[in-house]
């Protein structure tokens, strides 16, 4: 067995993503669901032989003292993946691979609502992408910068654990950087950006309170930066921040959000009938109401204004999104219900 034997059954079955665990039958993940590829499970041997001639030494060195590790393995032309090894009981080696597109994506690609195009256009601010793992966030994130790189004149910096999507320079210049190998960290990353004359910055993930801060310490100076949360909503995703901070800072985040966010977009994948998944957007824009909310700490709040201010502005609210979906039998009622996080009622048209 060789890795690139499971990584080619990926490529050829248009899966997300392979799992090889010890002691279990490799899997990888097809249209959101996992799907075993044989009968026979693994062994601790096994999952070490298909996966340490990956590493170079110093990555060896790494995952045995930090018990993990992320990387990328680049297939040349077959397909590049982000990969993560780590242990579990008994000191058993695991992995898991994430593909990533060769072809940079572009919003048409996503079937990205026209709000996108606009916020693409932006000039300075914060912009928060958000979801669960696997929601497509950073082919967004990638489609949002090709807008940029094929309409506009900016630098952009993007920061990362790995790089993912590479753009090629057109009408923008990028400068990726990835955490480990080129920058310590992102929030060091982040402090010297700001230095290399950037317009937009992309930040893979906010992990800590350090990074939060410079990320909108950037937002506040005249530059555009891109953002991740694992959150599911923009009320959540500005709690999270602000939950980070003391309570004594709390007050000072709360303000400088409010006067610095442009807008939060939430995604899930929903699998389609008849296979396939779609990407449903929930899209919450800063205005002056929603900027008072946050100020206040009133984020309870923040999805009623969203509601109210659809009609004009184009905010979408995820549970709207998902009954449109079932109406138009793009997914079935039980998928609906599955993602349905705020147990809203559901009615399918008959």
């Amino acid at each position: 067995m060789s890795i690139r034997t499971f990584l080619d059954l990926v490529i050829d079955r248009k899966a997300s993503d392979l799992h090889l665990v010890a002691r279990s039958v490799p899997k990888i993940r097809v249209d959101g669901e996992l799907i075993s590829t044989g009968s026979v499970a693994l062994t601790p041997k096994d999952v070490e032989e298909i996966c340490l001639p990956l590493l170079s030494q110093e990555q060896k060195m790494e995952l045995k003292s930090a018990k993990e590790l992320d990387f990328i393995v680049d297939l040349n032309r077959a397909g590049r993946f982000r990969a993560n090894y780590y242990y579990t009981m008994n000191g058993e080696l695991c992995a898991a691979f994430r593909i990533i597109p060769f072809k940079t994506p572009t919003l048409d690609d996503i079937c990205a609502p026209n709000l996108l195009f606009e916020l693409a256009k932006k000039q300075k601010g914060l912009i928060l992408v958000t979801g669960a793992t696997g929601s497509g966030k950073s082919t967004t994130l990638a489609a949002m910068l090709n807008e940029i790189n094929q309409t506009q004149n900016r630098h952009i910096i993007t920061i990362e654990d790995p790089v993912e999507f590479i753009h090629t320079s057109k009408n923008s210049l990028f400068s990726h950087r990835n955490v480990g190998s080129d920058t310590h960290s992102f929030s060091k990353a982040l402090k010297y950006a700001l230095r290399q004359d950037p317009d937009v910055i992309l930040v893979g993930e906010m992990r800590d309170k350090e990074t939060m801060a410079m990320t909108i310490e950037a937002a506040q100076t005249g530059h555009l930066v891109f953002a991740t949360l694992h959150t599911n909503s923009a009320p959540s995703s500005i709690d999270r921040i602000v939950d980070s901070f003391s309570l004594s800072d709390q007050s000072y985040i709360r303000s400088s959000l409010a006067s610095s966010l442009i807008a939060v977009i939430s995604q899930n994948l929903l699998p389609k009938i008849g296979g396939g998944r779609i990407a449903l957007f929930e899209i919450m824009l800063n205005n002056i109401a929603i900027s008072n909310l946050i100020r206040d700490g009133k984020t309870h709040q923040i999805l009623s204004q969203m509601q109210i201010g659809s009609a004009q502005s184009g905010m979408r609210v995820m549970i709207n999104e998902i009954q449109k979906a079932l109406n138009e039998n793009i997914i079935t009622k039980e998928v609906a219900m599955r993602f349905n996080t705020k147990n809203l009622n559901l009615m399918e048209q008959s």
